[in-house]
């Protein structure tokens, strides 16, 4: 007869391999999408103790039919440029899962997007979304196109051309898009366009992050990094740690980084570094918050130009060298894996407190080993950068009732939003790990949700 242990033991083995087989086979179907495969096994890892427990999980089979998408679309894009040369791009769409509500997830322009980026970044949308506790299900898009350099007119051509192709995939209840990296008012005002003059109605809902003039929201700019930080507070505030008072670095420069600078400042705490792609700023005594904004958002310009105002100030021209910099809580905000396990023990060494993840998986699984081992308190992307999500699906409910709200209230239900997906990270940590890892909480959290819908509504 086995012992208690040993059923423990064996329990735990035939999950372990379970998962492996999974896993596995994700691998062999595409064995080249590398961020796909991270994505994959970082949320596998995470959801055993909940498998455990539960293991009517594994009897359903629902994993096999969680990690494969929906549906993955690809186009060519095709447009013009300024001297009448045809130039083409790849387009994409995945649309991940519908079991709790339309696809929903931004649309990335830049170099680096291929297949294995827009699935992941599908996969871990799919959860983040659950998280929020609103019926939208997880779907990305995009393209290589890269916007810079290009003039208004060649990124309106490209924005009808890619439209033009996507328009016969969403849908107000079928798949939202919305904005990310490369991809802001002006790109979701020109693809709005162009599905309004193909559908030939005014379907408000189809797109988000829209212009304040035809149906977008108060606060949608704002909501990701001020969800950020959010998220961040209530993560101290539950670990005795001040926000106000305390040093911080932030990644990027773009919507997320900056409104998180500029609320994190709000509530007290002083921003110490940012950065965009040419490099980084650096001034122990503080950076003005609002001049960044004037370069990035009024000037277009570069993160450097940032010594015509404040010339005392620091400026390196490599990037990731930001993570030398010593600071209380660390923001990456800035693109996926942009920060590593020699980055880590940089920041450990210099005493860092949190890091709270704003943009999209943005520390290697090294690196976050490194800051769990060190007990420095950990935000998941899927779960701190939540805040865009949210309020793209406020956006579409104002939609629904044709109605607006005032930035106020949306600012009240973002903050509402990110402090229930805190406490329900927190309670599905303690639950299956009793621990202080939000990492698996989060996942657990976001998949219990996604994985009951998809048993109730069958194997489709």
């Amino acid at each position: 007869m086995q012992s208690i242990s040993e059923k423990s033991s064996n329990t735990k083995n035939y999950i372990s391999n379970y998962l492996d087989e999974v896993y596995n086979d994700v691998v062999r179907r595409d064995p080249h999408q590398e961020e796909f495969h991270q994505a994959v096994a970082l949320f596998l890892q995470s959801i055993l103790p909940l498998l455990e427990k539960e293991p009517h999980y594994i009897e359903k089979g629902i994993l096999k039919q969680m990690v494969e998408p929906e549906r993955v679309i690809t186009f060519r894009v095709t447009w013009v440029d300024d001297q009448g040369v045809s130039q083409v791009n790849r387009g994409y769409r995945v649309q991940f899962n519908s079991a709790i509500g339309p696809f929903k997830g931004g649309i990335r322009f830049h170099p680096s997007v291929n297949i294995s980026i827009v699935k992941f970044l599908g996969f871990e949308q799919t959860f983040k979304n659950s998280l929020t506790g609103q019926p939208i299900g997880g779907g990305k898009g995009g393209s290589d196109f890269d916007p810079k350099g290009k003039s208004d007119i060649e990124i309106m051509r490209f924005c009808q051309s890619y439209m033009t192709e996507l328009a016969r995939y969403i849908g107000p209840d079928v798949d939202i898009p919305a904005g990310d990296i490369g991809v802001g008012a002006r790109e979701i005002g020109y693809m709005f366009g162009q599905y309004k003059r193909i559908r030939g109605a005014y379907e408000a809902g189809v797109l988000t992050g829209k212009g304040q003039e035809y149906g977008g929201s108060l606060g949608r700019k704002e909501a990701t990094g001020y969800g950020t930080i959010y998220f961040l507070h209530e993560m101290l505030k539950d670990n005795s740690i001040s926000l106000s008072g305390s040093s911080v670095a932030v990644s990027g420069s773009g919507n997320v980084s900056i409104y998180a600078m500029e609320k994190a400042a709000q509530l007290g705490a002083k921003i110490v570094a940012c950065s965009d792609s040419t490099g980084f700023i650096y001034n122990p005594t503080g950076i003005d918050v609002d001049a960044v904004k004037q370069i990035k958002e009024v000037e277009k310009g570069r993160i450097n130009e940032y010594l015509k105002y404040y010339p005392e100030t620091v400026f390196k021209d490599d990037q990731s060298e930001i993570w030398n910099v010593p600071c209380d809580i660390a923001l990456p905000c800035a693109t996926q894996n942009e920060l590593n396990e020699k980055h880590a023990v940089q920041l450990v060494n210099n005493g860092v407190k949190a890091i709270a993840e704003g943009a999209n998986m943005p520390c290697s699984p090294e690196a976050i080993d490194v800051f769990l081992n060190n007990d420095v308190l950990f935000g998941p992307a899927k779960a701190t950068n939540a805040g865009g999500v949210a309020v793209s699906q406020l956006e579409m409910a104002q939609n629904s009732m044709r109605l607006k709200w005032e930035f106020e209230e949306v600012d009240e239900r973002l903050q509402e939003i990110m402090k229930n997906i805190y406490e329900n990270c927190r309670e599905a940590t303690n639950k299956f790990y009793n621990a202080t890892n939000l990492i698996q909480g989060a996942n657990i959290a976001g998949f219990k949700k996604v994985a009951d819908a998809m048993i109730a509504q069958g194997a489709v």
